[in-house]
């Protein structure tokens, strides 16, 4: 279901669908999952680039048996506990966390088996069941919590690479910030000061967003964004994914991964910027924050 466990059956359609050279986003949309669900999955279980559902299906497997089984005990009750927890979760309201799932969240981080059920939660946080069940949804939404089935009572859990999750959360935030500030530069203009602002903190945020998320790219797919970069500007015009796939003598899925990896990670790309045009074909064009309008135009050879 949506938001649970990857099934075998999900897996192969996943291989069946990257055969067909479909993009991570599309895929993860007709699974109903977060695209940087896909872009893990793939990433975990890619051998010398391609996917194997079967081989991926097994390593899920492995990974499910090392988990500690879950023990059914009492939150622990030391006074300094609640201090804590109340403290931790105030820093991550203040990044930007709502209340009530910030407490959760850290109540479930401080659980000695990283899970609790709902009425645990409730005593251990005197909070209301509702509250505890609205906060479960958030933080399912944002792939922070998952549930199990402990007999007739849901169980909600932390995974080991629950951070993981937790930056990439914040990474495509941060990378709308600086998206928007790159428009910005093209309406005030990069000379004028407001530009100039707007350009700093274009660079500022495409930093935080590339330290803070894990590109799930192999050094393989690394150098196959770059190989289509340097395509596009042989090439001088767009180009069709398929155009390129032929021309560089590649399988439809090799080209659309490493198109998926330079929409994933623009920075790949810089200081260029890779644009999809209206008719499905790939562009490449300096970035705003590099060269302004004004910049271009001069640099514009006279025809």
């Amino acid at each position: 279901m949506p938001g649970g466990r990857l099934t075998h059956e999900n897996r192969r359609q996943i291989a069946v669908w990257l055969d067909e050279g479909l993009g991570y986003a599309e895929i993860a949309r007709r699974l109903g999952r977060p695209t940087s669900t896909i872009s893990r999955e793939v990433a975990r279980n890619s051998v010398h680039g391609g996917y194997l559902a079967d081989r991926a299906q097994q390593t899920a497997g492995q990974r499910a048996r090392r988990r500690r089984p879950v023990q059914a005990t009492e939150p622990p009750v030391d006074g300094a506990v609640p201090g804590f927890v109340e403290r931790f979760a105030t820093l991550l309201v203040a990044t930007g966390f709502p209340r009530m799932p910030a407490h959760v969240f850290v109540g479930l981080l401080t659980a000695e088996s990283g899970s609790l059920t709902s009425a645990e939660l409730v005593r251990a946080l005197r909070v209301s069941p509702a509250s505890v069940s609205k906060a479960i949804g958030y933080l399912e939404a944002t792939e922070l919590v998952r549930r199990t089935q402990e007999g007739r009572r849901e169980r909600y859990v932390i995974d080991d690479d629950v951070w993981l999750r937790a930056f990439e959360s914040d990474t495509g935030a941060h990378a709308e910030v600086a998206a928007a500030a790159r428009d910005g530069i093209e309406i005030f203009g990069a000379g004028t000061p407001a530009g100039t602002r707007l350009g700093r903190m274009a660079q500022f945020f495409s930093w935080i967003s590339d330290q803070m998320k894990d590109s799930g790219l192999t050094d393989a797919a690394a150098r196959d964004a770059l190989t289509v970069v340097a395509a596009l500007v042989h090439a001088a015009r767009p180009l069709t994914e398929g155009a390129l796939a032929t021309a560089l003598d590649w399988p439809a899925r090799r080209a659309a991964a490493a198109l998926d990896a330079i929409g994933r990670r623009p920075i790949l790309a810089d200081p260029l910027a890779v644009e999809r045009l209206e008719n499905g074909a790939y562009a490449v064009a300096p970035r705003p924050d590099r060269l302004g309008a004004a910049q271009r135009e001069a640099l514009r050879p006279p025809y």
